[in-house]
This record gives C-alpha cells, sequence and structure tokens, in this order.
C-alpha cells in the first residue's frame, strides 16, 4: 500500500487546514491517547529571550543580529517551511502561539503530553562557544516560563551547547531536575561523533538527572561541524535531507563500538527526524562486521543490533514510504519499530507527520507502543490506566 501523510498533500489543501481534517477523525477515539515526541515551538521575536540573556549579548543581537549561520541544509529555520495552516492568527511564527498550538495539535489529535523539541537547533552550535551557552540556557528558561509553566501537558528539552562539553554539563546541572525537562537535546551535525569519550561527561550527568540523550536533524555541516557527507558539502536541501541518515549511522556506530553502552548502560539515546527503516539493514551490517573484526572492540560484549533493543530509540518522522505493505511489514518488524519506535509529527513543519495518516492500520498493542508506552517509557512519563484502551 502507498502510505499516505500530509506532507504528501499540503499544497493542495488550502480553503481548510488538513491538520484540521485529519483530526477529526481522531476525536472522539478511545485509547490511551498519544505522546507526540518532536514539536517545535518558538518565540515570536528573539528579543523574547532578552530578559535571560547577559547585557552584552543582548546589545551585541541588537547590533548584529542573532548571527546564527546556517546554509541549505537549515530550510526549516525561520517562517520558511512550515505549514501554511500552522501560522497563528496574531502574524507570528510558526510554533510561536502556545494557544494555537494546543488548539490545532493536542486537543484534536489526543495528544496527552508533547515534547517540546523547539525551532533554536542553531544556538546549539555557535562558533562562539560562550554565546553558545548563553543562547542555549536562554531559550531553555524561556521555553519553562512561557511554555511548560502554562501547558503541564508540554515537557521540555535541555539545549546544550554542544562543542562546549563543560557548559553542557552545567546546564545539566542547573535543569536536568526540572520536573518538565526530560532530555537532553542536541543537533546531529557535529565534530565528533557521539561516542567520543569526550562526551562521557554528559553522559554521566544524564545518568545522574535521570534524563536520556536525545539527537535531532539539525546543524550537519554548519559552523564548526563536519561536512554534511564523506565526500563534502552538498548544493541543494535535498541532498542535505538525504545526508541526514549517514549522519545518524555515524553516531549510532560510535555510540556501539567506543563501548558508550558498556560503560554507561542504564544511558538511553533517541535519533529524531532522521528516517525509519535504515536502521534494520545496517545493524545488520554492524552485525556482520563486528563478528568478523570483534577483536578490535572487545568490550562490546553483545552483537551491535542488540544494543537497539536496551539502549536506543527511533523517531518515526519521516518514515519512508515503502511500495507495498510487505515492504512495510518485514522492515516495521526488522527494526523493532513495535518496542524502539516513537510517534513523532514535527509539527509545524511542510513535512508535518498526521497521526491517523502516517502508519497503515496496526495491532492494538503496536498502536499503543509506537504512540505512547514507548515515549511513556523513553521519558518517564506516566502510563495509562489500563482500562482506558
Amino acid at each position: 500500500m502507498h502510505l499516505q501523510s500530509c506532507r504528501n498533500i499540503a499544497g493542495e489543501m488550502t480553503n481548510m487546514s488538513l491538520i484540521e481534517a485529519t483530526a477529526k477523525k481522531t476525536k472522539g477515539r478511545k485509547g490511551v491517547g498519544i505522546i507526540d515526541c518532536d514539536i517545535h515551538h518558538t518565540f515570536q521575536d528573539i528579543k523574547q529571550l532578552f530578559p535571560y540573556l547577559p547585557r552584552k549579548y543582548r546589545e551585541r543581537i541588537e547590533l548584529w543580529g542573532p548571527s546564527l549561520g546556517g546554509g541549505p541544509g537549515t530550510l526549516n529555520g525561520g517562517n520558511i517551511g512550515k505549514r501554511a495552516d500552522s501560522f497563528p492568527p496574531n502574524g507570528g511564527p510558526a510554533g510561536s502561539d502556545l494557544d494555537f498550538m494546543v488548539e490545532q495539535l493536542l486537543n484534536p489529535f489526543d495528544i496527552r503530553y508533547g515534547i517540546l523539541t523547539g525551532e533554536f537547533i542553531a544556538s546549539t552550535n555557535t562558533a562562539d562557544t560562550y554565546y553558545s551557552a548563553a543562547l542555549c540556557s536562554a531559550f531553555n528558561d524561556y521555553t519553562i516560563e512561557h511554555w511548560l509553566d502554562k501547558e503541564p501537558r508540554f515537557r521540555g528539552s535541555i539545549y546544550l551547547p554542544i562543542h562546549d562539553v563543560a557548559a553542557s554539563v552545567r546546564e545539566i546541572e542547573r535543569l536536568g531536575s526540572h520536573p518538565g525537562m526530560v532530555q537532553a537535546y542536541v543537533p546531529s551535525g557535529s565534530p565528533h561523533p557521539y561516542g567520543n569519550k569526550m562526551y562521557h561527561p554528559i553522559y554521566e550527568a544524564c545518568l545522574k538527572h535521570g534524563i536520556n540523550f536525545t539527537m535531532h536533524v539539525g546543524a550537519i555541516g554548519d559552523g564548526m561541524n563536519a561536512p554534511a557527507t564523506n565526500v563534502g558539502y552538498p548544493s541543494y536541501y535535498i541532498e542535505y535531507r538525504a545526508a541526514r541518515t549517514q549522519a545518524y549511522m555515524a553516531h549510532m556506530a560510535s555510540f556501539i563500538f567506543e563501548g558508550v553502552f558498556e560503560i554507561f548502560p542504564e544511558l538511553q539515546v533517541a535519533l529524531i527526524e532522521g528516517g525509519v527503516f535504515w536502521v534494520a539493514p545496517y545493524l545488520w551490517r554492524l552485525d556482520q562486521d563486528w563478528k568478523a573484526l570483534r577483536d578490535q572492540t572487545p568490550w562490546v560484549k553483545k552483537k551491535p543490533s542488540e544494543y537497539l533493543l536496551t539502549n536506543m530509540y527511533i523517531g518515526s518522522q519521516p518514515i519512508e514510504e515503502t511500495p507495498n505493505r510487505q515492504a512495510f511489514d518485514t522492515l516495521f518488524e526488522a527494526m523493532h519499530a513495535k518496542e524502539r519506535l516513537l510517534f513523532c509529527s514535527d509539527y509545524p513543519h511542510w513535512d508535518f507527520d498526521s497521526p491517523k495518516l502516517v502508519f497503515p492500520k496496526m495491532d492494538k498493542e503496536t498502536t499503543n507502543n509506537v504512540f505512547y508506552y514507548n515515549a511513556a517509557r523513553y521519558y518517564g512519563l506516566p502510563m495509562p490506566d489500563q482500562t482506558e484502551e
């Protein structure tokens, strides 16, 4: 079957919100509800961060602008790449109005919890690491005061200035115990694979505060980060999208073969917005190479594919559209989606995935796992009463 998602027909609907149209099917649906693990919120104006920024950075922004860089791979920044119907009535940027987001996304789709992932990923990547740390802290504080404190269904992400490990640890120490903050959050673009031992203090801090480490696609080839591909920089956004999987492959192999999950067996890691079905054949390849080369990494105690079931989760958006249902079922089972897939809508981006359109019909247990239970386990959120199912 052809898996139809909102991104396929977003450009065809003008007079009626596609989100509203698909949500009508969801309203009144009985069950455990949904945890949406990728909701991009933002501010109406960067000056909303000024109360949380030192004076020198306020003046810098007023004089020079944010100066965050970016390139073809940052299409979703600003007002570019958003759903046409996701801009709030007040005229602000898509994702900047809490009440509108609740009305358009949370309520009609029965989203019990929404994980806010922000629209400010470039702040984690600025070459001036002091500035990056200040921006991340400011955005984190803004998220708490203007979003988490006002809507109990939202949970937040701790933005880390990933080029400064010490500053990243300080930010986790500062906010890791906040009940609304559920994950340390970094871009997939980086100068080194995240299995590198330089990042160990971050994982120690995550475990200390009981939060997870989540990578989201972004900043690939930007700032001080490595190129988007092994052969250099692409020219077009579609090439950057194709390169996302390469970055996640490198990080996944690094986590496994650098021994992170043996050193920190309780650490849980999620890979968000980098595709889904590549995971199965890639882990098959890692298993094959590990059998032949395991003497190089004797600390890796089990097959690479087994670490998926103990330490890693995969975000569902954008899930690949398979040519038929058989291919979907085969790959879905092979990458253990029933146990390790997290539903992500990617609201309010142009390739938003409606929870009613993104998957073919699945059995009740799988549906509840993908839409709720897997995320509840990952983020430590309440499990619904069984009578709700």
